[in-house]
């Protein structure tokens, strides 16, 4: 039968300490007590040897019990009242385990709070400077109609009409934080329902047909669907997403482009919606990045496109918020493929 160490250690310092004590005894035999038999000092050894080991392995237990009573004390993820002393033994590979992953552990928490932090600093800045151009756009043209341009007619309607745009992107990345926070929060029911994702879709092309042709680009579905396609979801959020992923194509979409929505079945359960763009495409490094608040591939392209910069990210809650998955492929240069996946409607 395979031992553990340190029972080893224990049966071996016994046979050590059972030798000198059955040498002793011989030696004794032989100066005093020569009448005895060789069985009683056969008899003596074996107790020594038995009363050696449980000594020994008590007195090894009871000293490695304390060192990791004291650890446990010391070190806080520990309770000293889960403490056992039957859980104790000599072999202390249990402990140097549960030490090893507690270790690991707290690296990978460590990283994983790194990673948290780096993206709390990011959104922060990203916060804060997505507000701060509109703000100080605003106070610009209201001081200078302050100090005297509101006189000017012209002059102030113009001003006017640009604060008001300041003020209507401020009003946007509330509304979208708002919309983020919402989703976030537990608690918060998608009111699902059974609707027609094709009409919704062709619905959508309509409301920003006026956009695309604005920079030549066609709105379209990948072929004629001669049925409808049935989905359950939540009707507006939905929505929501198709118009971000549309306008988003606009935006960054080729001049003289195209974009093309198809639906297709993920597999028995699920259809995959797929938004398709010959744009510019996203270089490999930002795809990883690309759903986050505020996360911008081309800082100074995207604000000239205008947007809080946060429909990307709303996308992604509304999706995960009911369950499925959201998509993204894409080849700097040739264009990208936004996709996500909904319940079919039995």
């Amino acid at each position: 039968m395979k031992l553990k160490k340190t029972y080893k250690y224990a049966l071996w310092s016994a046979f050590y300490l059972t030798i000198l004590s059955t040498v002793f005894s011989v030696l004794i035999y032989f100066l005093l007590y020569k009448h005895l038999g060789i069985v009683t000092f056969i008899a003596f050894g074996i107790i020594i040897f038995i009363i050696s080991f449980f000594v020994i392995q008590i007195r090894a237990e009871h000293f490695i019990y304390q060192r990791i009573k004291k650890l446990y004390e010391d070190i806080s993820f520990l309770d000293v009242n889960d403490l056992k002393r039957k859980k104790i033994t000599t072999d202390v590979e249990a402990i140097t385990k549960t030490v090893q992953e507690y270790v690991e552990g707290k690296s990978e928490e460590i990283a994983d709070l790194t990673q948290r932090d780096s993206f709390r600093r990011d959104f922060l800045g990203n916060v804060a400077h997505e507000l701060k151009t509109p703000l100080f756009t605003v106070q610009g043209y209201v001081l200078t109609l302050i100090e005297g341009a509101a006189e000017d007619t012209e002059i102030r309607t113009k001003y006017l009409e640009r604060a008001n745009k300041g003020v209507e992107r401020l009003t946007s990345i509330v509304k979208d934080l708002d919309m983020i926070a919402k989703l976030e929060t537990e608690g918060m029911k998608m009111n699902i329902e059974t609707f027609n994702i094709l009409e919704m879709i062709q619905n959508v092309f309509d409301l920003f047909e006026m956009k695309a042709k604005k920079r030549g680009i066609k709105l379209q579905l990948d072929k004629a669907y001669e049925f409808p396609f049935f989905v359950k979801g939540d009707i507006e959020r939905i929505e929501q997403v198709i118009i971000n992923l549309i306008v988003n194509s606009i935006k960054y979409g080729k001049v003289g482009g195209v974009t093309t929505v198809s639906v297709e079945n993920y597999n028995s359960k699920k259809f995959i919606i797929k938004v398709n763009d010959n744009g510019e495409g996203i270089k490999q490094e930002h795809l990883s990045r690309l759903f986050e608040r505020f996360y911008r591939v081309d800082q100074s392209r995207s604000r000239e496109q205008g947007g809080s910069g946060l429909g990307l990210s709303i996308v992604k809650h509304i999706i995960e918020a009911h369950g499925e998955t959201i998509l993204l492929k894409s080849k700097y240069g040739e264009g990208s493929e936004f996709s996500f996946t909904l319940e079919k409607a039995v």
